[in-house]
């Protein structure tokens, strides 16, 4: 058996892609990786979140949202009712959907432009598993989830850069 390198699913020999996500295995020839590779491939995406998600309401003006996440600095928002994701508005969301409208549209619903049913991952994922989500997906933002399936963070594409710099630095170091 093979066990895939990014979520460990243990895979017939022979096979090009996981089985269970889909990941190539077709690189498994190049031998052991290194330290930033192992740290990317071991570690969890609960490491990378620093924060609570921001979430609103489907009901929530998309102008109000748009100066919550100038406000608080944030790429997404998490939408959400009765402690179930319904969607995520990123601000690809906002330029995609509103774009030179935005102030026309500004009193309508955040759920009308929300991507809905995010794909969400489990904080237990390892982040090479994220990565190749966020790829195959298109999208720069995961929900988070803990084990009873509740949102504990976001993680987007910059806090992976984040870690992946901070993991180079480190072990140039050492």
């Amino acid at each position: 058996m093979i066990a895939c390198v990014y979520c460990g699913h243990l895979n017939t020999p022979g096979v090009d892609e996981c089985v269970d996500c889909k990941a190539p295995l077709s690189d498994l020839h190049l031998g052991e990786p290194g330290h930033v590779e192992q740290g990317v491939l071991g570690e969890r995406l609960a490491t990378l979140v620093t924060r609570p998600p921001l979430v609103v309401s489907p009901d929530r003006p998309v102008g109000e949202v748009l100066k919550l996440l100038a406000a608080e600095s944030l790429g997404c928002v998490l939408v959400v009712d009765a402690d179930r994701i319904l969607g995520i508005f990123s601000e690809r969301d906002a330029l995609m959907r509103l774009n030179a409208r935005a102030q026309e549209l500004a009193a309508r619903p955040v759920s009308e432009f929300m991507t809905p049913d995010p794909e969400c991952l489990q904080g237990t994922a390892k982040i090479a598993f994220a990565l190749q989500r966020m790829d195959l997906g298109g999208y720069r933002h995961v929900p988070v989830l803990d084990d009873a399936g509740h949102a504990t963070g976001v993680i987007s594409i910059r806090d992976v850069l984040r870690y992946l710099t901070d993991h180079m630095e480190r072990t140039a170091g050492a």
